[in-house]
């Protein structure tokens, strides 16, 4: 009786074990240039779920996005992680970050067709129920997100992370903007000035757009990055992780997510 009893709980225990989060390597394409990105979902969830794409820094796909993803997961999305340079790119110091970053925000067409492409790949992927997409985008991925919301892209709602706030592309328009969005900003961030904050919240506010804005004191730059301090002295900018703001925006982005995706 007591071999049976401890083989169930041995049969009970595997198939707990094998229902978790699965983070799989899609590779796709926008026209000829191949993508290589990744789906992150949980299968102890079987019905269809909103998807979010999920826009990486200007350091290309690193862990950081990718743990972001699987956090989505497990709050019960599918994630897409974005490849938005293209065949998986990935950048070690701050020039060739800003060479990547610089090719795809001076051309918002390509922009749009390089975030276009991952969101149908994410659209038809079987555990999503294409009718309820998000995204979410961090720094350089905060401001493609935010473009992407102006260009009118079918998505309930945005999230941007330390993003640059200004348009690669055409400003908002009332009526184009289909998204509600929320933006969380490190308030000691340099490189968001006041004066940027002011004219984006007046080019949303003419707009007509559904806006929350939270600023997070003391809080710089790449702040939900836990290897943004490193990288901050390495290279002499003004980056840094930090864990309450990090905490405190993750925790506004899940209610707004459920808000916008599963009510």
């Amino acid at each position: 009786m007591r071999q049976l009893f401890a083989i169930a709980v041995f049969v009970f225990s595997l198939g707990t074990v094998q229902a978790a989060v699965q983070e799989e390597a899609v590779t796709y394409k926008d026209g000829n240039t191949v993508l290589k990105g990744f789906i992150v979902y949980d299968d102890a969830v079987k019905a269809k779920r909103p998807g979010i794409v999920v826009v990486h820094e200007w350091w290309g796909i690193t862990k950081h996005v990718r743990d972001e993803a699987r956090s989505l997961a497990r709050q019960g999305y599918t994630a897409f992680v974005a490849d938005m340079y293209g065949d998986g790119k990935t950048a070690d110091d701050p020039k060739d970050a800003g060479a990547l970053a610089g090719t795809i925000r001076k051309n918002p067409a390509l922009m749009q067709s390089r975030f276009n492409a991952a969101k149908a790949s994410l659209a038809t992927h079987p555990t999503v129920d294409g009718a309820r997409l998000g995204a979410a985008g961090f720094c350089f991925g905060g401001s493609v997100v935010l473009d992407m919301a102006r260009a009118g892209a079918d998505l309930k709602g945005v999230v941007a992370y330390h993003a640059g706030l200004g348009a690669s592309g055409a400003a908002a328009a009332t009526g184009k903007v289909k998204s509600r969005l929320l933006v969380l900003n490190g308030e000691a961030d340099p490189l968001v000035k006041p004066e940027d904050i002011e004219a984006f919240k007046k080019e949303m506010s003419a707009a007509k757009v559904d806006l929350r804005f939270i600023n997070y004191p003391n809080a710089l730059h790449a702040y939900t990055n836990p290897e943004a301090t490193e990288k901050g002295k390495r290279f002499n900018l003004p980056l840094a992780y930090h864990p309450e703001a990090d905490k405190q925006s993750k925790a506004e982005a899940a209610k707004f997510f459920d808000a916008v995706l599963k009510r």
